[in-house]
């Protein structure tokens, strides 16, 4: 059931002020957002190399020289050991 007696002008007239807050309230949001967005990206650095690393299969810990080239390629990254089925 409707109200017998709407006042359209007036009532865009009174939710006029709250619109403009909500819509205030999203612009300010959104700059925010925005602004964190971007101090994380600048933020970000690019992975330290560690100093110890352990050995998928034997367990030994090994030590890695930060310096030296990676001796990984991506041929012998991901196969599977002989004999491991």
């Amino acid at each position: 059931m409707s109200a017998p007696d709407t006042d359209i002008d007036k009532q865009e007239k009174q939710h006029r002020a709250p619109l403009w807050g909500m819509w205030g309230g999203l612009g300010l949001v959104a700059i925010l957002f925005l602004g964190w967005l971007l101090w994380t990206v600048s933020q970000g650095s690019e992975p330290e190399t560690p100093v110890e690393r352990m050995d998928d299969f034997t367990g030994q810990v090994e030590e890695v020289d930060p310096n030296a080239p990676s001796t990984r390629d991506a041929e012998t990254t991901n196969t599977v050991p002989a004999g491991s089925d």
